[in-house]
């Protein structure tokens, strides 16, 4: 303890003689004669002038022409040419698909039978199937129920053809003592008048219907053509359907691969619940429409459940204008009393399906605004006509479940395609 207290004080006491000869040596400077000269203090420098205030600028803008243009002027500029630009690529798209019509329609057919044949193929899978062969076997059956069916419908309207025709010759008939003896009071010779100035007009456009006729022989051909693209594209996306989706995949940037085969695999599930939901309204549709035809004996009642049974297939417009065939029918048969029946019928088969068919059987998966079914088929119907009409609702159904994907689910942290490697041992 001697030693700390010795060195304690000799510190002390240098640092008063440091302090001692600063303070003489200050005394010095300032009373020494030098020159005469006195302590002037030292006067700050005056600080310059702030800068001018300058305006209030937006994040948005960029320079100072952008700072002169009204906000709400450069919002609606910078909508205005994205929006033209979306307009553009969209009316590219649509003109593209429209060019290769015929090879684009069939595959969008190819798709639909696809999603409503895949489960079938899926249960013969798991029955030990190979896949080709449960394939085949499964378009087999499918072309062998369409098959039946067409022959089921030319047959009875051949059967049925003739009496149809003597029906439609007294409906012409009655209407004709209508027209006399109703409220227009026609003549005969007026009626005789009206029936030559039609029958002149078919004969000054037999041309046109010449035309129409070798169009229709084109068409027919393209049908053919259009057959078995559907065909033969069903087959390998039913075969290879897989391995094609993984190509696609492939093509698209690492980082994105994963939303692109995930908002793919929602497209897909709402595609196929859709087709077979429609299915099954359609089906039911059909059953429904087609016993009361059966027990209001109308001729071509199979043939007429047929075509309410596709024109299920687009919603809203295909069900009414199926439903007026059948009425139209029923009026030409049996009068108007069983066109009532037979309207009454048809309206309270679509009221089941609109409300209690279509959202207990589809579900919050694949629902659709009415206004967008409606833009969707006129859109469909514009675009490739009724074979439009046809997929255009399935488009829009399967576009929706894409984007909901894509804004709903976030990516994993690592991507499809990357291997982990584990550091265990």
């Amino acid at each position: 303890m001697g030693r700390f207290q010795h060195v304690r004080a000799s510190v002390g006491r240098a640092y008063r003689l440091g302090r001692d000869s600063v303070r003489s040596a200050r005394t010095r400077e300032l009373t020494s004669g030098g020159g005469g000269e006195h302590f002037q203090p030292v006067v700050p420098e005056a600080e310059p002038p702030p800068p001018p205030p300058t305006a209030a600028t937006h994040p948005s803008t960029t320079s100072r022409d952008d700072a002169d243009v009204p906000y709400s002027l450069r919002i609606s500029a910078a909508w205005s040419w994205r929006l033209l630009v979306l307009a553009i690529a969209v009316y590219g798209v649509v003109r593209v698909i429209g060019i290769l019509r015929f090879v684009v329609i069939p595959l969008a057919i190819a798709l639909l039978l696809t999603a409503f044949l895949s489960p079938a193929v899926g249960w013969l899978l798991r029955a030990r199937l190979h896949r080709t062969f449960a394939v085949v076997v499964v378009m087999i059956c499918g072309l062998a129920a369409v098959a039946g069916t067409l022959t089921l419908v030319v047959n009875e309207f051949v059967s049925g053809a003739p009496q149809l025709g003597a029906d439609a010759a007294k409906g012409v008939k009655q209407i004709q003592n209508w027209l006399q003896t109703g409220p227009l009071h026609l003549s005969d010779a007026q009626i005789t008048r009206y029936i030559d100035e039609a029958q002149s007009w078919i004969t000054d456009n037999s041309s046109r219907f010449t035309s129409g006729a070798i169009a229709t022989a084109a068409t027919v051909a393209e049908l053919a053509t259009g057959a078995l693209l559907v065909l033969f594209s069903t087959f390998f996306f039913l075969r290879d359907g897989r391995k094609i989706w993984r190509f696609i995949v492939r093509l698209f940037p690492l980082g994105a691969r994963w939303r692109v085969d995930d908002a793919g695999q929602a497209s897909w599930s709402a595609l196929g619940n859709y087709v077979r939901a429609t299915v099954l309204v359609a089906f039911i549709d059909a059953v429904g429409i087609g016993i009361a035809l059966v027990i209001c004996r109308i001729p071509f009642s199979f043939a007429l459940a047929a075509l309410v049974f596709l024109g299920a297939f687009i919603p809203i417009v295909g069900a009414t204008l199926s439903g007026a065939v059948a009425v139209l029918v029923a009026l030409v048969a049996q009068g108007p009393i069983v066109a009532l029946i037979i309207l009454g019928a048809v309206i309270g088969v679509q009221q089941l399906e609109g409300h209690v068919l279509q959202p207990l059987i589809m579900g919050r998966a694949v629902a659709l605004h009415p206004l967008a079914v409606i833009v969707s088929i006129a859109s469909g119907v514009v675009i490739a006509g009724i074979v439009g009409a046809l997929i255009a609702v399935p488009l829009i159904a399967v576009l929706n479940a894409a984007v909901r994907r894509l804004n709903k689910r976030r990516p994993p942290s690592i991507p499809p395609g990357m291997e982990v490697v584990s550091t265990k041992g």
